[in-house]
């Protein structure tokens, strides 16, 4: 297992008093990975002190704000190519196959193409096929980086570090098109209702679907795809 990869699963997932408990060895996981540059170990290690310090409550609260109620932030990674639309259900049932066709099976009520769940995953996989995931989806992972430097949200961390692991440089075009899009307000509750509710997504398997690796998938990212394509232990 790539622990880095899995502690970084943990620090992006909901706050639970089980993940809080975990983090100062998180954190002694984060900033002992040489992969990582200097500086970005020791927003880390701030970012896992807080998270392993703070009142449950209000952790919760700040990760809802950020990642549950902004489009622009949401975690679940196909929400930035194809928002609501069918697509994006194609998209996931192709996930899940390729998950299970590498032995693991899912047991989160989060959608497969939630980060946390992904970066479970990769954790599980050779670094190299991994590393090759995580920059077939750089341009996201830099575009929400700078959204939560713009809040001065100390999980831009986090992102930082997946871009380092990346070991690459993200689609510059890509990632302008991204940043151009504007964000939603979290505390406008009113015009995100409107957002959310613009149209809806529907899940469910496709005939003609097939089983293509989750980083050729991800390579797709800045594309619409038309076809349909846990416990802590450190």
């Amino acid at each position: 297992m790539d622990r880095t990869l899995k502690s970084l699963s943990l620090i992006l997932s909901y706050p639970t008093a089980e993940v809080q408990a975990a983090m100062p060895v998180i954190a002694d996981v984060l900033t002992c990975d040489a992969r990582i540059p200097a500086a970005t170990r020791a927003d880390l290690a701030s970012l896992a002190r807080g998270l392993g310090r703070g009142d449950l409550t209000d952790l919760q609260e700040t990760y809802v704000a950020l990642f549950d109620r902004s489009r622009s932030l949401s975690l679940n990674l196909f929400e930035h190519v194809h928002g609501e639309s069918r697509d994006r259900g194609g998209a996931m049932v192709s996930l899940i196959e390729t998950y299970r066709a590498a032995g693991f099976e899912p047991t989160t009520s989060e959608l497969p193409d939630h980060l946390p769940v992904l970066l479970e995953f990769l954790s599980m996989r050779p670094f190299a096929e991994a590393q090759e995931t995580l920059a077939d989806a750089a341009h996201i992972l830099d575009a929400l980086a700078a959204r939560l430097v713009r809040r001065e949200s100390g999980y831009a961390a986090a992102f930082a570090a997946l871009s380092a692991l990346a070991g690459g440089t993200a689609d510059a075009e890509a990632l302008a098109e991204m940043l151009r899009q504007p964000e939603d307000d979290p505390a406008d509750l009113a015009a995100l209702d409107a957002v959310w509710a613009e149209t809806e997504v529907t899940f469910g398997p496709d005939p003609n679907a097939g089983c293509p690796q989750v980083r050729d998938m991800l390579a797709l990212m800045d594309q619409p795809i038309h076809r349909a394509p846990g416990a802590i232990a450190l």
